[in-house]
């Protein structure tokens, strides 16, 4: 339990969490990562791992499910704030009426235990800073035991801990389930706040020095930034895609999970709320593209060994997300003591997705051992026989319905795009024999398999009356994914149905320009209640169709309306909301970070540097 003496609090950080997903700035070390709202509290904070219990969940609840808030006393929101250049190092400024502070978030990459470091630092006048940290182990449910122990508050709950230190001490005190400190900053004065978490039955963890962690960590950032081989326009922006990337990749494995965050919403007050801190295959083609083309062989090749070793076993076993290690269980289950942010209940870790099948994914994963052998990754004894395997099971299983890419929880359908990968998987299972005679197998029978399916998706999933691809055999909707369709390179791009397919997403799909991933009816498709907001990634796959159908202008203003929509610090997350103005889904999200990268590659990377097509505008 907390003591109750010292002072009384000063005016306390709202309940609610920050009214908006883009309000909040993304810290991490490569293992997992922290949200940081515009009024300083850290609200979402799982330790050790992406997946592992939030010790801060005042995202999807209010401050008694734990955050930790470092602001000016008596302060709303900041003035300003901006990640130091090429870092992922987080400055937040206040000006009151005696002054101005900065605390200047961060991370540090981890020798063993998880440190999160905060620097007060007084830049005008005399001003009085308030911490507050309430930590709640098990997604804000256990308050800890806290103690002084050296200096330290110690918070002691079952297995975890967590150390919380300032250099200088300053005054604190226990209050309200809640350790508060209050001090007073004049220009030029410091005071740096470290926590440390470990398991509870480990030995103290070792000291960590704070100013040392800042110079080495925005040091490490900007080493690692500048090997960007990108250099066309808005490059500020591929380059906080990719530190992004970075940071939601889990260093021990080189899995990258899909997004730091669960069950934020993809409508407010909606039910579309899923865990997304895992690692999905589809995601891995694009992912290892975005990071080749930028420099980055080494995550490349880290990604693809993930990969091989998540995939590894029975091809009918292949699942569309994995754990960080390639976990394969995930159970779903609702965590009901949490209201959801802004009362988008039901809150959801694990996620039953990951029983579904989604035959795409194979598509997926030997497009992704077929790019990482063309681009020179060091080669793998097993790739061929993992290659041959599943081509294999595919073979007999790609005439049967499935979810789909978009993980539909109603009726398995004989989705187009599913169909499109199987092709795309026996095209490139047909390229690499034809590249290297010496691999052994039967390239005839791949060879004829990709050419019935091509034949079928051609018959079934085209609706010649309108000149569009349908998002399933026999069905009047359509599907953002129809959109990859030229990047895939099953039709050239000039092909009519192509251009008709591209038109007719534009018309039926898009609002204010930006593409939603199927029909707004949406439960007739999916099985849930509810609405959703446009998908950003499908919307930067219209930017490539665009381009790539000739439409070079279109292309580039919408990618310029896409990268307006990123937040303050350069974030976006899952989808947009057009009406309201706000992002929506989990956050950030590396789906639309890599669409990001891939467009500004497609649009500017092939044309002069200085981002001026080398061909005129067609039709």
């Amino acid at each position: 339990m907390h003591s109750s003496h010292g002072p009384d609090p000063a005016t306390a950080p709202s309940a609610a969490p920050a009214a908006y997903i883009e309000d909040y700035a993304l810290i991490g070390d490569h293992q997992t990562a922290a949200l940081v709202g515009r009024d300083g509290s850290i609200d979402w904070l799982c330790l050790p791992r992406f997946d592992s219990a939030a010790c801060f969940a005042r995202l999807l609840g209010d401050e008694e499910n734990g955050h930790w808030r470092i602001a000016p006393k008596g302060a709303g929101t900041c003035a300003r704030r901006a990640y130091r250049t090429d870092s992922l190092v987080l400055e937040t400024e206040w000006e009151t009426e005696d002054g101005s502070v900065r605390v200047t978030d961060l991370m540090p990459q981890r020798d063993r235990a998880p440190d999160v470091v905060r620097i007060v630092e007084g830049l005008s006048g005399r001003v009085t800073v308030r911490s507050t940290l309430r930590l709640r182990f098990d997604h804000g449910r256990v308050v800890p035991w806290m103690r002084r122990v050296d200096g330290h508050r110690v918070a002691v709950a079952g297995p975890d801990s967590a150390w919380l230190r300032s250099e200088p001490a300053v005054r604190t005190w226990g209050e309200d389930f809640g350790t508060h400190s209050e001090f007073t900053v004049a220009e030029g004065e410091r005071v740096a706040f470290v926590m440390t978490w470990h398991p509870s039955h480990e030995p103290r963890p070792a000291r960590l020095d704070p100013y040392e962690a800042l110079e080495h960590s925005v040091a490490d950032w900007r080493a690692w930034a500048a090997r960007c081989r990108y250099r066309g326009p808005h490059r500020d922006a591929v380059v906080r895609s990719l530190i992004t990337l970075k940071a939601l990749t889990y260093a021990p494995t080189g899995g990258i999970v899909a997004a730091p965050t669960t069950s934020l919403p993809e409508e407010i007050g909606g039910v579309r709320n899923w865990d997304y801190r895992f690692c999905w295959l589809r995601d891995s083609t694009l992912t290892l593209g975005a990071l080749l083309a930028c420099g980055y062989q080494e995550e490349a090749e880290a990604w693809r060994d993930w990969l091989l070793r998540a995939v590894a076993g029975d091809p009918a076993d292949l699942q569309i997300m994995y754990g960080l290690a390639g976990e394969r269980r995930i159970p779903e289950s609702e965590l009901e003591w949490l209201p959801g942010f802004r009362g988008s209940a039901p809150v959801r870790t694990g996620n039953d997705a990951v029983r579904q099948l989604q035959l795409d994914v194979y598509g997926e994963v030997i497009d992704s051992l077929t790019l990482a052998h063309r681009s020179g990754l060091r080669p793998k004894p097993h790739i061929w026989r993992l290659h041959q395997a599943l081509m294999e099971f595919l073979e007999s299983a790609w005439r049967r319905p499935d979810e789909g890419l978009w993980e539909v929880r109603g009726p398995r359908r004989h989705f187009v795009h599913s169909k499109v990968m199987t092709w795309v998987a026996a095209d490139r299972t047909v390229t690499t024999m034809e590249e290297h005679p010496e691999l052994r197998g039967d390239v005839d029978r791949w060879r004829a398999l990709r050419d019935e399916v091509h034949r079928e998706v051609c018959e079934r999933g085209y609706d010649p009356r309108r000149n569009t691809f349908t998002q399933s055999y026999g069905s009047r909707e359509l599907d953002a994914a129809l959109l990859l369709i030229p990047r895939l390179g099953f039709l050239p791009p000039d092909d009519p149905r192509v251009v008709g397919t591209v038109d007719a997403v534009r018309a039926e799909l898009t609002r204010d320009g930006l593409v939603r991933r199927y029909d707004s009816d949406a439960k007739a498709v999916d099985g849930l209640p509810g609405d959703e907001g446009s998908f950003l990634v499908c919307s930067f796959w219209l930017a490539d169709a665009l381009y790539m159908t000739g439409r070079t202008t279109e292309a580039h203003e919408l990618f310029e309306h896409l990268v307006g929509l990123a937040n303050d610090v350069g974030l976006l997350a899952e989808e947009y909301d057009p009406v309201a103005g706000h992002q929506l889904g989990n956050f950030p999200q590396a789906f639309s970070h890599i669409g990001l990268v891939g467009t500004a590659l497609a649009l500017f990377d092939g044309e002069g540097r200085d981002g001026v097509p080398d061909t005129q505008e067609a039709g």
